[in-house]
């Protein structure tokens, strides 16, 4: 059985139908990692799909001195990010519009279920470059090094940047925990 890095020298030389293979391997993890950014089904479905049609139209450019898993990662965290970012806007133009509807959409719900509130609550008060870096780490169990990879920058600027995430996670964390305490009593 060939390797993912023999394969991808095989579509590069010509042998697009092995592509087939990587959609196989990836799809579901691209899937679960956009959706963890995206918080939602739909988008995270369509960005699974871009976000292997831009692989597969940018296969010549991967070098194989990377690792593919970190390349494809890191296409979609810039598709998500641009995804999110968009999202942004359309919501502020609402606002402005005064179109804005208050409620939680289905995969809204769906994904508070996914991390229990507390941590939910404390995610989102997290910047999304700082959420990837807890999702990279802790679901997709990538190590630094691939993170550094996808994200563009060296292995000890992960650490540290991980290590700052964790403490603001735990400072938010806690402060809602006494927050709700303060509630009780």
């Amino acid at each position: 059985m060939d390797s993912i890095e023999d394969k991808i020298r095989r579509i590069q030389a010509g042998e697009a139908y092995l592509f087939s293979d990587v959609i196989r391997l990836y799809q579901q993890r691209i899937y679960l990692y956009c959706f963890r950014l995206l918080s939602s089904e739909e988008e995270a479905k369509d960005a699974v799909q871009d976000v292997l049609i831009k692989a597969y139209q940018n296969i010549g450019q991967f070098k194989p001195q990377a690792n593919f898993s970190s390349w494809l990662y890191k296409i979609a965290y810039h598709h998500c990010l641009n995804q999110l970012r968009r999202q942004k806007f359309q919501l502020q133009l609402r606002k402005l519009l005064r179109q804005e509807v208050a409620v939680n959409s289905a995969e809204q719900i769906v994904a508070d279920r996914l991390f229990s509130e507390p941590v939910a609550a404390a995610l989102e008060k997290l910047n999304v470059e700082d959420r990837n870096l807890l999702f990279l780490r802790i679901y997709e169990d990538k190590s630094f090094a691939e993170i550094g990879e996808i994200l563009g920058v060296s292995t000890v600027t992960v650490r540290k940047r991980y290590e700052r995430t964790r403490s603001k996670l735990k400072k938010v964390i806690e402060r809602r925990e006494k927050q709700l305490w303060a509630r009780v009593n």
